[in-house]
């Protein structure tokens, strides 16, 4: 094996640094998309996609949400560098829900493209100018769709989980919506929990994603 292929060139560990910096809730300001090969550059309009849609998934509370903190950002990078799988060959049954418009040369599925051409279809033109309940009920359906009997392989699903995945892993998801104590930490065999109780980010055994 030569030098080459055996060690990781400076821009491949700038892309690995730039999404680890996403992931850990480093300000979105902080890091670029330019690193990016141009067919997996986004376009202004599909970063404005993602960033609504990740906002839907998880509004704003009484804590920023998924838009709020650059998760559409994260979400393009993680799907360009094939996090969670997907930079995988779709098989056969996947394709019913990427048809081959959406799919690379090696049969991997083209996900932002993919989200974008659904949504523009069932918003019947430019979905980004809907308002915010009328984006989230877009969201909302394709959400039914993918979580239903018999769609275990929908694209959707794998957005969805990179979303909630960039939100829980950043600053604002990890220490503000969750709790978060170093472990170790106190040990207490007992504690009150009520309905507005909140999961703790350092406990992974109570946190799921997706």
């Amino acid at each position: 094996m030569s030098q080459t292929e055996g060690s990781w060139q400076r821009r491949d560990f700038l892309r690995g640094a730039a999404l680890l910096a996403l992931a850990i809730g480093v300000p979105v300001a902080g890091v670029s998309l330019s690193d990016l090969d141009a067919s997996e550059a986004p376009t202004d309009r599909q970063r404005e996609m993602m960033r609504r849609v990740s906002q839907a998934v998880l509004p704003a509370t009484d804590t920023p949400g998924a838009g709020d903190v650059g998760v559409g950002d994260f979400v393009i990078l993680a799907l360009a560098h094939g996090l969670d799988g997907t930079r995988e060959p779709a098989g056969s049954a996947e394709i019913p829900w990427a048809v081959p418009q959406y799919q690379r040369r090696d049969g991997s599925v083209r996900y932002v493209d993919w989200l974008e051409g659904t949504l523009s279809r069932m918003g019947n033109g430019d979905f980004l100018r809907r308002d915010d309940a009328g984006l989230h009920d877009l969201v909302a359906r394709i959400d039914a769709e993918a979580f239903a009997e018999g769609a275990d392989a929908h694209p959707w699903r794998a957005i969805k989980g990179l979303i909630l995945l960039g939100y829980y892993t950043s600053e604002v998801g990890g220490s503000q919506e969750l709790r978060f104590e170093l472990t170790p930490g106190r040990f207490d065999p007992a504690l009150p929990m009520g309905p507005n109780t909140r999961a703790w980010s350092s406990d992974w055994t109570a946190v799921e994603f997706g």
